[in-house]
């Protein structure tokens, strides 16, 4: 199973993640999202960051995580490599990221994650979820 496609969306970037378990997919989702913003192939892991969301069901909870990841970038310009959840519900979400602070040359810009045909469901071969970010 792939781990994610890259969707084009009218002015926009979006996401379709897969994964046999919720937290696959939002391991898979944070790569992919930061995929589209750096080569992240050239990140080597210097510091380690600790993520805790709560929301109201999954969906919801991905788009916090998505978001939390996002504003540690734009604040400290930490691009994430590896991620070790701790703990996954569909309220809340504890995580360490191992990430490197980074200044290169970037591919592309997410200004935010949206609601916009947020989905998170289960599917007959594990589960799939849909993101679109504003670039």
């Amino acid at each position: 199973m792939k781990p994610y496609e890259i969707l084009e969306h009218t002015a926009d970037i979006g996401i379709i993640v897969y994964g046999r378990s919720p937290k696959e997919i939002f391991i898979n989702a944070a790569c992919a999202m930061f995929e589209i913003i750096a080569d992240t192939r050239r990140i080597k892991p210097k510091e380690r960051i600790k993520i805790h969301e709560k929301a109201d069901s999954y969906d919801e909870l991905l788009l916090a995580w998505l978001r939390e990841l996002l504003y540690r970038y734009s604040i400290d310009r930490a691009i994430p490599k590896d991620f070790e959840i701790t703990k996954l519900n569909s309220k809340e979400i504890e995580a360490t990221v191992s990430a490197c602070r980074t200044a290169y040359a970037l591919m592309a810009e997410i200004k935010a994650v949206t609601y916009h045909e947020l989905e998170f469901k289960r599917t007959s071969s594990g589960y799939r979820a849909k993101v679109i970010f504003d670039v």
